[in-house]
């Protein structure tokens, strides 16, 4: 089972050696990034900065730079059993009616009980509600500024409660909140998010949108908030599901809207229609700054927090860093949702380099001509692979993560007068390679093996390997004479 809350993984983290408690005092302007970015590149622990100038509440960074403590944070030892966990899940059917349960009641209960673990449970008490403070004061939080000419303090790492106002349905997304005053904030929602699609239905009404900013859950929360759920499933009940119990929610004071019970601080308010200020600069994921645009501006109302909160963050910039980490293993995770959709696809990557969103590597079973053209179509088509650049498609017995292979393939099996598929789409607000904002092109490369279903005229050569016995016989003889083994490869 995933743990209960921040404190609780923390204590974790500590039990297994895998925290470090930084006591000397550390500025949260630039400091932090810079410590927090030469331990995640040394593949060091957690840190918990418990000495910060000019704040009382300490700072939780790189809990989650790592798949070990992903996997932790998830309730297992490796991403495996998560990523089989989550094609279980989509693979859920309830047990048809009363024949069914009695058929397999085995089954019918663990459905029933994952039914139970996805939905929610409304609390009217909560850890968050313990100090309220109206309307609050941000300068109070330890927010980051992480790189020398980002326009101010932000919020890196929060999940932002947002509604439907046709639906009511809660939307929930990670989009960076930089402070402008005690009470006000940048909402740098990007235009294709769902909160950005709220925001624009409650301003053809003309209407005050209400938020919820959370910051500080438990880790299995935050990932449900990353992650690239199926339309119509709640991010709060994905994360019951990841947790392997519900999650508590409660209402906020002064907004209507729920957020986790079990969080460190929530900032409450509202967004005005029309309103918009000017954002940024922000030294973003792609290690650029992103330039300064106008969005609009949450207006604080209420602070309800913990009585000894831990503010949690993170920094972005050039990779490594730890959302490009998230990125791939929330890659890695989905392949199920991926298979659900394209059953095709054997496997896939999305390289650390290509920022886990603008280079994706994709093998699959090739059946027929044109195939990996269907693929890279119907990639571009989900989620936030829409934004995806630079899409390498190739045979099943060759492994995306293995990027040396790959770019063997391409060298070699891609042809550019014949196997690129250049097209023109939406990309990503950040993107800044484009002309245009939000849109650009992508290109696709077919480096599979071609044959005359695909127009290739020529028989395609065998690949030269070794006998299989002869590599039989070398194996016994090194394992044999250990001082040749020793002489030839430099290791027993």
């Amino acid at each position: 089972m995933a743990e209960r809350g921040l404190g609780g993984f923390l204590a974790t983290l500590e039990e297994r050696k895998d925290l470090l408690r930084v006591r000397a005092p550390v500025s949260a302007t630039l400091e932090m990034t810079e410590l927090s970015l030469r331990s995640l590149r040394a593949d060091g622990p957690a840190l918990l900065f418990e000495n910060v100038p000019g704040s009382r509440f300490p700072v939780a960074m790189n809990l989650l730079s790592s798949p070990r403590r992903i996997a932790w944070a998830l309730g297992e030892e490796s991403l495996d059993p998560v990523a089989q966990r989550i094609a279980d899940f989509l693979r859920f059917r309830p047990p048809a009616g009363i024949a069914g349960i009695l058929k397999d009641p085995g089954g019918a209960l663990e459905q029933l009980s994952t039914l139970r673990a996805l939905a929610p449970r409304r609390v009217t008490r909560a850890p968050c509600q313990e100090v309220e403070e109206q309307p609050g004061n941000l300068e109070d939080l330890p927010l980051l500024k992480c790189w020398p000419k980002d326009g101010g303090p932000t919020i890196t790492f929060p999940l932002v409660v947002t509604a439907n106002p046709d639906t009511g349905q809660t939307s929930v997304g990670v989009y960076r909140l930089q402070r402008y005053s005690p009470t006000t904030l940048g909402m740098h929602w990007q235009i294709h998010r769902a909160g950005a699609e709220n925001y624009r239905r409650y301003e053809r009404r003309g209407e005050r949108m209400p938020v919820a900013v959370v910051l500080g859950v438990d880790p299995a929360t935050v990932f449900a908030g990353l992650s690239p759920v199926p339309e119509g499933i709640s991010r709060f009940a994905f994360a019951g599901f990841l947790r392997g119990e519900s999650l508590p929610l409660v209402r906020c004071r002064s907004v209507e809207l729920e957020v986790p019970a079990e969080a460190e601080i929530v900032l409450e308010g509202y967004v005005d229609p029309g309103e918009r200020h000017r954002e940024g600069p922000f030294g973003d994921h792609t290690g650029f700054y992103s330039l300064p645009e106008d969005f609009p501006v949450f207006h604080l109302t209420r602070i309800t927090r913990r009585e000894r909160p831990i503010y949690l963050t993170t920094v972005t910039g050039k990779p490594p860093t730890e959302d490009a980490i998230l990125g791939r293993a929330v890659g890695r995770l989905f392949l199920p949702v991926l298979r659900a959709v394209l059953p095709e696809v054997v496997d896939y990557d999305l390289p650390l380099e290509g920022l886990f969103i603008n280079v994706a590597i994709v093998a699959i079973r090739k059946s027929y001509p044109q195939h990996p053209r269907k693929v890279m179509h119907a990639l571009w088509g989900l989620g936030q692979l829409m934004f995806t650049r630079y899409l390498i498609i190739v045979d099943e017995d060759v492994d995306p993560r293995d990027h040396r292979e790959v770019l063997y393939r391409v060298g070699l099996q891609a042809d550019p007068a014949e196997d690129l598929e250049l097209v023109h789409g939406p990309v990503d607000q950040l993107s800044i390679s484009n002309r245009r904002p939000n849109q650009g092109g992508k290109l696709g490369i077919d480096a599979t093996r071609k044959g005359p279903d695909d127009g290739y005229p020529r028989p395609w050569p065998e690949e030269a390997t070794m006998d299989p016995e002869v590599i039989r016989r070398v194996d016994a003889l090194l394992a044999g004479d250990p001082a040749l083994a020793r002489a030839l490869l430099g290791r027993p």
